[in-house]
């Protein structure tokens, strides 16, 4: 038999069907270690487990496909149905649940999850915390610099020019004095806690930096010697391509993940590609970032780029190309291990 399940937050929704895709039974269970053992029993008490399809293994599936992958059963993962499949068949979490088992009998869904259990998911963790910190810091100047736009004149001029360490650093220092209903001694009080805020941001970032280039050195070390990669970015390609990445069948597989290879667009006489939209724009970014830093540091890159601007191509053009050829170098480096999940079993 071969399983299914639509995730939730508390209970899991589990379909059985046959080898031929007739439908068995469907039972909802606890997302709970409780739960997930008589999950597996149920499972087991059907017959043979082929293989279970779960939809949303990086969010609420991702317990159950680590606790199915520890009892040796091969987990798949599954797309969320399109919406013509939900206009035709309906909406349900039974009919959820069958839909991903019959994804995988019928071969359309193959994905093998990430695994989730080693040091490239403590990056990913740590990462969460440094990216929310960034963009808490990021918004803090940009209110720092609006308050100053609106303040008082005599605020306004002893803070003009300054850059952003010594703005934030003359006015974390600041003692305002005064009625606070005065609206200058107000501004001033604002700029201060802002700036504060700001350094304390600022400091957090610096020790989730330290903690994540250790990890990701540990994990990918022949990644982060590649030129124009710092450990930010290779957090992030490590983060997209999970603690398992030969789960990704080729570099071309991998490019397509970051949204770095090219779409066919051609019809009739035209021949060409479009620019692909898909795939993980977090790991499209990094890509971006290390070609503009080889851009301006690497000989070897900037010697491309002049030979293919002399051809006539656009600098738009010439990015997209140097992001295929960093996904196809950076996929040569990444930690590849055996690939240990076992194929689908052959059925009528």
């Amino acid at each position: 038999m071969v399983g299914g399940i639509d995730t939730h937050t508390d209970l899991h929704q589990v379909a059985v069907i046959d080898h031929i895709g007739r439908h068995l039974a469907t039972e909802r269970f606890e997302t709970t270690p409780e739960g997930y053992r008589r999950l597996l029993d149920w499972l087991r008490s059907h017959g043979e487990v082929l293989a279970v399809g779960i939809e949303g293994t990086g969010a609420y599936g991702a317990g159950i496909a680590r606790f199915l992958t520890a009892n040796e059963i091969t987990v798949v993962e599954v797309d969320r149905p399109d919406r013509k499949a939900m206009r035709d068949h309906g909406k349900s979490d039974p009919i959820d649940a069958y839909g991903a088992a019959t994804a995988v009998l019928s071969g359309r869904a193959a994905g093998t999850p990430k695994t989730r259990n080693g040091t490239v998911e403590a990056i990913r963790a740590l990462r969460v915390v440094r990216k929310s910190a960034v963009k808490a810091r990021t918004q803090t100047i940009n209110q720092i610099r609006t308050l100053i736009v609106t303040a008082p004149s005599e605020v306004r001029d002893k803070l003009r020019g300054l850059s952003t360490p010594e703005l934030t650093d003359t006015l974390a220092r600041s003692r305002p004095a005064g009625r606070l209903d005065d609206p200058a001694r107000a501004v001033k009080t604002a700029l201060r806690r802002l700036a504060r805020r700001y350094r304390a941001l600022d400091e957090e970032i610096k020790e989730a930096d330290k903690e994540i280039g250790p990890l990701v050195t540990k994990a990918a070390p022949r990644l982060i010697a590649l030129p124009g990669l710092g450990p930010e970015t290779a957090g992030q390609l490590l983060t997209s391509a999970g603690d398992n990445p030969d789960r990704l069948r080729s570099e071309a597989a991998f490019a397509h993940l970051c949204g770095a290879a090219p779409v066919p667009a051609s019809s009739g006489r035209t021949n060409r590609h479009r620019l692909n939209r898909g795939g993980d724009r977090q790991a499209n970014n990094a890509l971006h970032t290390i070609v503009l830093v080889r851009m301006k540091y690497d000989q070897r890159t900037r010697d491309y780029v002049a030979r293919r601007t002399a051809e006539g191509m656009t600098k738009k053009d010439v990015i997209r190309c140097l992001k295929r050829f960093v996904a196809r170098e950076v996929y040569r480096h990444l930690p590849h291990m055996i690939h240990t999940t076992k194929p689908l079993p052959q059925t009528a």
